[in-house]
């Protein structure tokens, strides 16, 4: 196998080795809760520019390979899910990580042919070529961190051209994110069949904020519509929320959609978990597993009758309002205590740097097939994941 380029990060890392199959996914919070990629398979290289009280999000796509989608983070749940696993046995983690294709893909419920693996190596290229400056974690030390969601990343071959695998190196953010317990949920692994960029964020939103709690948790559209980073239309926005409430795919919870006071909110309920907590404590101290050494388009509804056009009329349930949950943090609900709303930041500017590749892919453009806000948003037929029956949950 080629040794790694003096200099680089894979050169002074101790490699995590991923051997361990049959895991339960894990999702970190702050991914959950905030928007930090694209809901369209299509390429967008429009910044995300969010801000909330004190918290910043700021996601820029360089023009080459586009923004990170929401899709190509399955690779970091995966690989969340992979150390806090490790973590709970004891075993000494690393920001490097080894693997191979076949054990990412089959992960994540995706086919393991030729096309997913050149899929799966433009997303490597999004995810790092993908820009994210924010202010969430910081300490006395500095206020905004900016990093790419992974740092490098090469494939491995052996002298006579055999392919021995993968080497990403994930950024210091995003591991310190993982290692800590309090930062990990876990997830349905039914979350990777479902098809559309929207349906995806609105679990991920749903589990990070309703959670377990038997009252559920409620947003107010336009609330949805600001955190979720989309260039859609606020009507449009609307509509294809509606659509996902009549159809109900996400596992685990029960969507309504409710109006108060001339404002329109989605409730969000859970049923049938199959999530629980996450394993063993997991220490709080973090090692990056370096050795030693010196001192930021559409709304992302699915090609499954998502698009924001006219709609079936909601039947009458759908008009009922449960109080609103005011248990969790305030910047995350639909109408905080303080009336203090998620708003995106109107004049930042992009500041992007230079980013070098170790393996460099061009990414496939996914064309548009719907109509209005939703179309960029279908899912590309050659990257459908497979069926995978549901597991119990750590």
């Amino acid at each position: 196998m080629a040794a790694p380029s003096p200099g680089t990060e894979r050169n002074r890392l101790d490699a995590f080795i991923i051997t361990e199959e049959g895991i339960n996914p894990r999702d970190q919070r702050d991914l959950m809760e905030r928007p930090f990629f694209s809901l369209s398979k299509s390429r967008r290289t429009t910044p995300i520019l969010y801000k909330a009280s004190d918290v910043e999000v700021q996601v820029f796509g360089m023009p080459e390979h586009g923004m990170a989608t929401i899709w190509d983070a399955d690779v970091l749940i995966w690989a969340a899910s992979q150390i806090v696993a490790a973590e709970n046995r004891g075993l000494k983690t690393s920001r490097l990580l080894r693997f191979t294709p076949y054990q990412l893909l089959t992960a994540i419920g995706r086919a393991t042919g030729a096309t997913e693996y050149r899929l799966l190596k433009g997303a490597l290229s999004r995810l790092q070529s993908t820009v994210i400056a924010t202010t969430i974690r910081n300490n006395e030390h500095w206020r905004r961190q900016q990093f790419s969601w992974i740092n490098e990343w090469a494939e491995m071959k052996t002298c006579s051209g055999r392919n021995e695998g993968i080497e990403c190196v994930l950024p210091e953010w995003f591991y310190r994110g993982v290692i800590d317990r309090s930062l990990v949920l876990t997830i349905d692994p039914a979350y990777f069949q479902l098809k559309g960029g929207i349906e995806r964020w609105l679990y991920r939103i749903a589990r990070k904020h309703a959670g377990r709690q038997a009252r559920g948790w409620s947003f107010e559209i336009r609330h949805l519509h600001a955190k979720s980073g989309s260039l859609a239309r606020l009507s449009d926005f609307a509509l294809d929320i509606r659509r996902i409430a009549l159809r109900q795919p996400l596992p685990g919870y029960r969507l309504t959609i409710q109006r108060r006071d001339g404002h329109e909110l989605l409730h969000a309920e859970p049923v049938n978990l199959s999530t629980s907590f996450v394993d063993n404590a997991v220490t709080p101290v973090v090692t990056s597993g370096a050795k030693s050494v010196d001192p930021p388009v559409r709304s992302g509804a699915a090609n499954t009758g998502d698009q924001a056009h006219g709609f079936e009329k909601l039947s009458a349930h759908h008009n009922e309002f449960s109080s609103l949950n005011l248990y969790n943090l305030k910047d995350s609900n639909c109408c905080s205590a303080t009336g203090e709303r998620d708003h995106p930041l109107q004049h930042a500017q992009p500041h992007r740097p230079e980013t070098h590749f170790a393996n460099q892919t061009t990414c496939s453009s996914f064309p548009a097939v719907m109509s209005r806000s939703a179309r960029a948003h279908a899912p590309n037929s050659e990257n459908q994941p497979l069926p995978k029956a549901p597991e119990d949950m750590p």
